[in-house]
């Protein structure tokens, strides 16, 4: 495949030109329709990551095509076999049923083979899974259909960031996705997180809206933006409560509106508290305390307590895509973010204990 330069450097994935009589169209929809094998979702999360051009320029998901424009699929890494492969990853599963299940995942495991992290994943894990246990509802004895975690019909409903832990949903058939797939598009399931963010946090409650897009000075972070400067920017909005106060750090829950990538982390960014030991975010730097040897210390003993963005994906809500019933889930927050909040909780500054 040819490389092209740019800012950075790109790799083009797939190229074509557009029919001399096509009608305008939204061109997530043309590319659905044009490449075999990939999905609209997909194409959009290309196209929010700037690497979907149209005559040499990155164009959001909502660009209308033209005839005999030139379109590319670019990616800022050399292609790669995505194939997810079984690993026999021990995965922390607290429901599971013909349809569906929920993990709660460890802070640290990647949820879907990308660039750098092509092992090991929360996928691995669950094309192991599927390939070794029998549904947990066969009544008929039969053996279970052994479910491909490669069909893009079944598989993950959301994500959510590698250094985050918590609660993930995963649809185990076609229909169970589509139904849940729909429930978060509809904003009707409940996803609440827990967060440690620096600096006191004044207000009781609020919310952040704010559109969401790649930072353009650095691909890996995002950031908000006015819709008019950028219009690939996607709406996202972030309900947020206090449910404890420390010295220098706050503790705080948040309630998605909208999913979209990194959104708790760049908002509470945005509002000037970001997440405690979020590196990507400035959350690795002495925000807020004292200008001594012993706190600087202090901190120190903290981010080697929980080395990661203190977030938490806690509570998971959603209607039963066969049953109708609604199904709930809470999970405890991990070890390492249990030492961290207990040792603010008995921070004292003359001692520093």
């Amino acid at each position: 495949m040819d490389n092209l330069e740019s800012e950075d450097l790109l790799f083009e994935r797939w190229r074509c030109t557009v029919d001399k009589g096509q009608t305008p169209i939204r061109i997530d929809k043309y590319l659905a329709e044009h490449i075999p094998d990939t999905s609209r979702n997909r194409i959009q999360t290309a196209a929010d990551a700037g690497n979907i051009w149209v005559d040499g320029k990155p164009v959001s998901c909502n660009y209308k095509v033209k005839p005999l424009q030139l379109i590319q699929v670019l990616l800022d890494h050399e292609p790669h076999d995505y194939t997810i492969l079984p690993e026999n990853i021990p995965l922390n599963i607290v429901y599971e049923d013909d349809d569906l299940l929920v993990v709660n995942k460890e802070a640290g495991m990647v949820v879907h083979p990308g660039h750098g992290n092509y092992e090991h994943t929360l996928l691995n894990a669950l094309a192991y899974h599927f390939e070794h246990h029998e549904s947990p509802n066969r009544q008929d004895g039969a053996p279970s259909q052994v479910l491909d975690i490669n069909n893009p019909d079944i598989g993950l409903v959301h994500r959510i960031d590698k250094d985050t832990s918590g609660l993930l949903l995963v649809a185990k058939t076609p229909e169970a996705k589509s139904h849940l797939a729909l429930q978060f598009f509809n904003h009707t399931t409940q996803r609440t997180y827990n967060a440690l963010v620096w600096g006191t946090v004044k207000e009781d409650s609020g919310t952040i809206e704010g559109a969401l897009a790649r930072d353009n000075r650095d691909r890996t972070i995002y950031r908000v933006w006015d819709p008019e400067e950028n219009p690939a920017a996607k709406e996202a909005v972030t309900h947020w409560r206090v449910l404890e106060r420390f010295r220098y750090v706050t503790l705080v829950e948040c309630q998605l509106e909208t999913g979209r990538t990194h959104q708790i982390r760049v908002h509470m960014k945005h509002i000037g508290h970001p997440l405690f030991a979020d590196e990507k975010y400035g959350g690795m730097d002495i925000l807020k305390g004292l200008p001594t040897q012993k706190y600087r210390q202090y901190i120190q003993n903290c981010f080697a307590l929980c080395p990661r963005q203190v977030l938490h994906a806690k509570t998971l809500g959603f209607k039963h895509p066969r049953t109708g019933e609604d199904m709930f889930f809470d999970s405890e927050w991990p070890e390492d973010m249990t030492n961290l909040i207990n040792k603010w909780r008995n921070y004292e500054p003359n001692t520093l204990v």
